[in-house]
């Protein structure tokens, strides 16, 4: 918890919490995992993209690697555990293993990501895509708000952007990834349980919508004969909210939207709003899309407008491990659910690689990307004590 509180004052801004990939910010933070990763017995070492990793090695028989960790960037005035709460638990899981002189049949290896958020590039889980091999050469191009290039970003933090093909796994046979990560959502609160065992993380497909209309004046041109397209993109933005509730399990956002011109007195001839919609099934979401496009579709013919529909980005859903849920359900003291992500995380990328699992800690109404991002002593002791088990039921089965 006291970690947690000294990476949160690792910021870009004094009065919050913000620390973008590869910034002044994020190297003090590695500053600092880097002695405790120490601390805890491990090898330590940085890759091109700016992972920080720390290998604790297994018994002399070790041959394989768990990886374990979560990211360290954050949003923007962030709280300060979604991301750093995973690494610090990994490492105390680690520092009692070393504490004990103790050695497993594999390797440990706890990552410390370089940016899940993608807030300084818009390019989300750009450390754990360059260690499962997938990162995207023509994001070094990307400038940011200072017009410095990723590809610049990255040697000025001491790695090569040249060389980021030679972060991609290369330390052999692979056990599995485990991250531990605050839930984000109010489930866990309700059920009055401190952790819970991810399922899946939740598909994900986001499009632009834009309602072309005619603008006019606001006094003179008739209701019946207006072409208003602020109007129609309000049917289809609570057409959305319906038809997510009719799926426990979706959820579905309208986050964003533009209307021009844009003034008091002229009817919107134009509006454009984003839709964000999520499920564990992507047949469930695939569907609901369908259905949803197809809405918009529909308001447009009726109200004689023009619609245009642009699919932004697509990623499929990402089951968790039976065999990796099995041990961490079995290392639960209390008693043990099983629960869906609509958060992605580093484990989607981590799942090209090797089998993946998640463990949740409660946090105090669902809050999460805010200030106010709470977790209780507790609840993290827990997590720590859940993931130790863990480890020993993994070293067990092998």
């Amino acid at each position: 918890m006291e970690r947690c509180d000294v990476l949160g004052a690792c910021s870009e801004e004094a009065d919050r919490l913000t620390r973008p990939f590869a910034s002044a910010a994020m190297r003090q933070a590695h500053e600092h995992v880097t002695s405790w990763m120490r601390q805890a017995g491990m090898a330590v070492s940085k890759d091109n993209v700016g992972n920080l990793r720390g290998r604790y090695e297994g018994g002399a028989d070790a041959d394989s690697t768990l990886l374990v960790g979560s990211h360290l960037d954050s949003v923007p005035d962030a709280g300060r555990y979604d991301g750093p709460l995973g690494v610090m638990v990994a490492l105390a899981a680690v520092q009692r293993l070393h504490d004990s002189r103790s050695r497993l049949p594999y390797a440990i290896e706890v990552v410390a990501f370089a940016d899940e958020e993608g807030l300084r590039y818009g390019t989300t889980y750009l450390g754990s895509r360059a260690l499962a091999g997938a990162f995207d050469v023509a994001d070094l191009e990307r400038a940011d708000a200072d017009g410095v290039t990723m590809a610049e970003a990255i040697r000025a933090f001491g790695g090569d952007p040249t060389r980021l093909a030679d972060d991609r796994w290369a330390g052999g046979k692979l056990l599995g990834y485990i991250e531990v990560h605050i839930e984000q959502g109010p489930v866990l609160e309700s059920l009055g349980l401190p952790v819970g065992v991810v399922s899946a993380i939740a598909g994900q497909s986001r499009f632009e919508i834009t309602f072309i209309g005619q603008a006019g004046h606001a006094g003179t041109v008739p209701m019946d004969r207006r072409r208003d397209a602020l109007v129609a993109a309000s049917t289809v933005v609570v057409g959305v909210e319906t038809l997510a509730l009719t799926d426990d399990q979706m959820v579905a956002t309208v986050g964003k939207l533009y209307v021009e011109p844009g003034a008091a007195n002229v009817i919107p001839g134009r509006a454009s709003f984003t839709l964000d919609v999520r499920h564990p099934s992507d047949a469930n979401r695939s569907k609901a899309c369908e259905a949803m496009l197809a809405l918009a579709r529909e308001t447009a013919e009726h109200r004689k407008l023009t619609v245009e529909v642009r699919p932004v980005s697509e990623r499929a859903s990402v089951a968790c491990s039976p065999r990796m849920i099995a041990r961490l359900r079995q290392a639960i003291s209390e008693r043990a659910v099983e629960i869906p992500s609509g958060a992605g995380h580093d484990a989607v990328y981590m799942s090209e690689l090797t089998d993946v699992a998640m463990l949740f800690v409660r946090c105090k109404g669902g809050v999460s990307h805010n200030p106010a991002e709470s977790v209780t002593e507790s609840d993290v002791a827990e997590a720590i004590d859940v993931l130790s088990r863990s480890l020993e039921l993994l070293a067990a089965e092998r």
